[in-house]
């Protein structure tokens, strides 16, 4: 699922300090034990304030995972405006869980463009710069990311708890940044499913980087799925999605 959306994309831009052609500098991620989660499609309402105007709609998820690749698709609308998130995200499942092959995303009123994982030349590319980065394993997409977590906490159980921290290196339009998302605390959250036992997980972001803040309530009792997930901008924009159907798949 990730979950990006325009201007609520996951991640910022990270400045390198280094020649326009020139390779991004290297990333070492960590290796994790995951445990995929089961196909499903998930309904969402959304609540959102852009441009300071308040905003509602509904999205859609689709992970789909099986003969060791995955794919993940969002699109979310909102009333009167329509579509304002069309991402997608596919690859491969290899020794450190989710490999992106390729990270499609079409923002609001703008075209759709795409982050190459070239695994065969080892780098990743991407849309709006000419810079690549090495490829060493684990590096995942502004999609990818969410559900990579979501398959590290289904395989580390006890030890995806409050005050535990997982660090990804997650690729973007430009070049790739270091995300790091602590576990909060469980809370009971309200949801047109009902009230839903979940794990509270925050991206924790430099003090004063204006980064996005992510914020997302895994369900354990229901295969770890999202079942919220909030976006908010440091001007006070943000968006909420709330799971409201949950339809597993064949996988």
């Amino acid at each position: 699922m990730t979950l990006s959306l325009p201007r609520m994309t996951l991640g910022a831009i990270l400045a390198f300090g280094i020649s326009f052609n020139a390779p991004c500098a290297e990333h070492h991620a960590a290796k994790y034990r995951v445990n995929i989660p089961p196909s499903a499609d998930l309904s969402y309402k959304i609540k959102s304030r852009q441009k300071g105007f308040p905003l509602e709609g509904d999205g859609v998820i689709r992970w789909s995972t099986g003969d060791r690749k995955f794919s993940v698709s969002n699109e979310a609308r909102a009333v009167l405006i329509g579509k304002i998130l069309d991402a997608h995200s596919e690859g491969v499942i290899d020794d450190y869980g989710l490999a992106p092959v390729s990270f499609t995303e079409k923002r609001f009123r703008k075209s759709a463009v795409t982050t190459t994982f070239d695994r065969a030349a080892g780098v990743i590319r991407f849309p709006e710069s000419d810079q690549t980065l090495p490829i060493s394993g684990g590096e995942q997409d502004r999609s990818s990311a969410v559900w990579q977590l979501i398959s590290i906490a289904r395989a580390a159980q006890g030890r995806f708890k409050a005050g535990s921290e997982w660090t990804f290196t997650v690729a973007g339009r430009r070049d790739a940044d270091t995300w790091t998302f602590k576990v909060l605390k469980p809370e009971k959250i309200d949801t047109p499913l009902g009230k839903i036992n979940t794990l509270h997980i925050t991206r924790v972001n430099e003090p004063g980087s204006g980064d996005q803040q992510i914020d997302i309530w895994l369900a354990p009792q229901q295969e770890w799925y999202p079942a919220r997930i909030r976006y908010s901008e440091s001007d006070g924009d943000f968006i909420e999605q709330t799971v409201e159907k949950i339809e597993r798949k064949a996988s």
